[in-house]
């Protein structure tokens, strides 16, 4: 098996790897750096691939994943009281522009399907049909 095989590892750790690696990448490491980090951590917790067979199993320790959370949690911690709230209302501005997004997008639906004739009551099965 050459170096950097991952066929000895279980989709979990496969998928806990992508996710650590999105993680990563969403805080401005580069990808090479970021796969090469989420593969380190899942080594660390799960003790390498994952081989079958009876009672290889292994507890995993999940040491590193709560070091991060803490980091995270304490970074914020950091911030002063108003750098917290300017954040929420610019949260709350895009969460309120997306909603009106959203209503603005119904609307123009509800007139395409009247001017087309469909009715705006759901029928319990199938489609909506032309009234």
């Amino acid at each position: 098996m050459p170096r950097g095989d991952k066929s000895s590892y279980t989709d979990k750790q496969k998928r806990k790897a992508e996710h650590i690696e999105e993680g990563y990448e969403d805080r401005g490491v580069s990808h090479q750096e970021a796969e090469r980090r989420a593969w380190a951590t899942v080594n660390k917790e799960s003790g390498g691939g994952k081989k079958s067979g009876s009672g290889r199993g292994k507890k995993e320790n999940r040491s590193a994943s709560k070091k991060g959370g803490r980091k995270g949690g304490a970074a914020t911690a950091k911030r002063k009281k108003t750098a917290k709230a300017s954040t929420a209302k610019k949260s709350v501005k895009r969460t309120n522009a997306k909603k009106s997004r959203k209503a603005a997008n119904a609307a123009k639906t509800r007139a395409r399907n009247k001017q087309k004739g469909f009715s705006a009551r759901k029928r319990k099965y199938g489609a909506a049909q032309k009234t």
